[in-house]
């Protein structure tokens, strides 16, 4: 185990979360649990440009959905605080003046219209233009590696624009090491020397990430695979201000169902899955995403399956509750190739969580469908309802506890609990078409006269218990030397209006003896 574990989900509040963002918050959680350390959430907002007002709320709102929640943040235990970097740009100043005063940066006064001036003439050339220094002190660029002290101080009073960027060492070979990739080494000759702040007074995220990490101590940095290209740039920023570095970890992308490139919003709306933890409305356009909260999918089923989008526990375990996945997770067991999401997969972690949820717990998520499709349901919490309700509904029969038996034999065949209603439907109102196809091939000439005999062996049953129905019915059939089928799917057909649901005489038992007998006689009439 390891000591004094400290890691940061740091988002940018630029629209929904995306479920590789989730992904990098659940590892990031895992390995903190795992650790007993502290999980914290930072807002990186300091691209003001792209920030969206309700954004911050979304990501708070998905990680306490997934029951992931953070133990530093904003507006929580605000140890190293604010945890906002917009509420910190004066902060950054004074870290962007030291590395001034060391050396380690400088004031660049290029317009961006020079800047694309000398980036297209490298191309006619076939160059490209890396600002960095093979050319930053010689002259074609103007900054205080070239402008005298007094230069430099009259353009700034002047007011004039500038961007305070990193001098990247020249002729050296940077040895890094990554907890997931091993040792990675760079050439820093290849490096561009980037803006750390820009001229609106703002830091970039570089330097607003490498402050923010070290003064709030953070001993893991566990982020995107996209982050690797800018790893250089912060081990370099570590050294140039003499601080410790913390362990880097870069996780794997989440690639598309296909498998080839970063699964994106684009591929769930063709494909008809999610992307996001829970729906999102683009207050711009009115446009909304589809989240796997909204979707029917359970968090807990959510977060097993994101846990195995790059990472395995090395055994054929696949459903881990969340203590669980805390106990068994492993940076090391991380993978460093991409992971291809597979909704269908997705789809199953959701059935497999279905069949552990108790049923008393699902039929309280069943119970607001059925008052949807207008079932009055009694229990001891809801009979303060009025007369008037009751009569504006459709019944008032059914209890809680049927509904439970009614969950207890569909749930089985469901994914989501959304499907209760088409795989139950028949517990609770007679059906009133038949399926053509099942009817044509099952009703036969003969079938409403069985049925009429049917009724009167059904009426003599007392004990309607499934077992004995089922005993005196398949009885009776073997004295009449009927064949079975003759007599099964017909009446499977009136009880259900489709070969479908669980026991056929587990249904009997349900619906009763006076339901099932109208039902048969519907199935007569209509036949």
């Amino acid at each position: 185990m390891e000591s004094n574990v400290r890691v940061r989900f740091a988002p940018s509040p630029t629209g929904p979360l995306h479920i590789g963002g989730v992904r990098t918050a659940l590892y990031n959680y895992l390995f903190a649990k795992k650790n007993n350390g502290t999980f914290i959430l930072r807002i990186e907002d300091t691209d003001q440009t792209r920030y969206v007002p309700n954004a911050e709320k979304y990501i708070i709102d998905s990680l306490n959905w997934c029951n992931i929640p953070f133990d530093e943040g904003p507006n929580k235990n605000e140890k190293f605080g604010p945890y906002k970097q917009s509420e910190r740009k004066d902060l950054y100043k004074q870290y962007a003046a030291i590395l001034i005063n060391s050396s380690w940066a400088y004031y660049a006064f290029d317009t961006s219209e020079d800047l694309d001036f000398l980036r297209k003439d490298h191309e006619e050339n076939g160059k490209t233009f890396i600002y960095n220094w093979h050319n930053r002190a010689k002259g074609k660029l103007i900054n205080s590696l070239v402008l005298t002290a007094d230069e430099v101080k009259a353009k700034i009073n002047a007011g004039e624009n500038y961007v305070i960027r990193f001098k990247s060492p020249q002729d050296e070979v940077l040895e890094m090491e990554d907890e997931i990739r091993g040792k990675i080494t760079i050439d820093t000759n290849t490096l561009d020397d980037k803006i750390l702040f820009k001229s609106d007074g703002m830091p970039t995220y570089h330097l607003a990430n490498i402050v923010d990490d070290h003064l709030m101590e953070i001993s893991h940095v566990i982020r995107g695979e996209e982050w690797l290209p800018s790893m250089p740039l912060h081990v370099l920023l570590y050294r140039a201000f003499g601080w410790n570095t913390p362990k880097f970890v870069h996780l794997p992308l989440i690639l598309k169902p296909v498998g080839k490139g970063k699964l994106s919003k684009r591929d769930g709306d063709k494909l008809g899955f999610p992307v996001f933890p829970l729906s999102y409305t683009n207050k711009e356009t009115d446009e909304i995403s589809k989240g796997y909260k909204e979707e029917g999918y359970f968090a807990d089923s959510f977060i097993n399956m994101l846990a195995f989008l790059g990472w395995n526990p090395g055994t054929e375990q696949e459903i881990f509750s969340l203590d669980e996945l805390v106990k068994s997770f492993d940076l090391k067991r991380v993978s460093k190739s991409g992971a291809k999401f597979n909704p269908d997969k997705t789809k199953w972690f959701n059935q497999q969580y279905m069949q552990q949820k108790n049923d008393a717990e699902l039929t309280d998520l069943y119970l607001p469908i059925l008052s949807e499709k207008g079932f009055f349901i009694e229990s001891e919490t809801k009979k303060s309802v009025s007369n008037d309700k009751i009569t504006s509904l459709k019944t008032a029969r059914y209890d809680e506890l049927y509904v439970q038996k009614v969950v207890a034999s569909i749930k089985e065949r469901a994914i989501f609990v959304a499907d209760f209603w088409e795989l139950s439907s028949f517990f609770f109102e007679a059906p009133t078409t038949f399926d053509e196809k099942a009817s044509k091939k099952n009703w036969k000439e003969n079938t409403s006269e069985i049925m009429h005999q049917l009724i009167a062996v059904i009426s003599k049953i007392e004990d309607f218990s499934s077992a004995n129905t089922e005993k005196e019915i398949k009885e009776w059939i073997t004295t009449k030397e009927i064949g079975f089928g003759q007599v099964m799917q017909p009446l499977r057909l009136s009880l259900v209006g489709a070969l479908k649901g669980p026991h056929l005489f587990d249904i009997i038992e349900m619906i009763g003896k006076e339901e099932s007998i109208k039902r048969i006689e519907n199935a007569i009439k209509n036949m």
